[in-house]
């Protein structure tokens, strides 16, 4: 599943938080760290949501709701590096595992693709957390393409 356009850069994954997403996605302050390729070839990304209270339910852990918002949006700059740039695109699906509470510490997202189709396309997302590297979440998805 190769990227089509090798000249993709990670500036231009960036710039795709920037220009593709709500507000509120922006909000979150997410940072795309890298577009390569894992060591099993498959096609992603790796994102940062740093850590704010603002994320925070009422004991200081970081809310299931944002950990979701972060895995869809790493999913996207997953699909998006795929293609080699931007394509429209739906969440169809997403089951979301929970394995641990994460506070006080960043989250890293990797999001990997699956199947790149060309109607529908399916990653995975490892959350872990970034004060010990233990996983947090595992996410699973579908997307229609558009």
């Amino acid at each position: 599943m190769p990227n089509d356009a090798p000249d993709f850069t990670l500036d231009q994954a960036r710039r795709i938080l920037d220009d593709v997403f709500a507000p509120w996605i922006k909000d979150l302050a997410l940072a795309v760290e890298d577009i390569a390729p894992s060591a099993q070839g498959e096609p992603g990304a790796i994102l940062r949501m740093p850590f704010t209270s603002r994320l925070c339910r009422d004991n200081g852990v970081v809310c299931g709701q944002a950990l979701m918002a972060f895995a869809d949006t790493a999913m996207v700059i997953a699909m998006v590096t795929a293609s080699g740039g931007y394509r429209p695109m739906t969440t169809v699906d997403q089951t979301t595992h929970f394995m641990r509470a994460v506070a006080s510490a960043d989250v890293i997202a990797d999001a990997r693709v699956v199947r790149m189709g060309r109607t529908m396309s399916f990653g995975r997302v490892t959350l872990t957390s970034a004060a010990d590297g233990k996983p947090v979440a595992m996410v699973s998805s579908a997307f229609a393409m558009l």
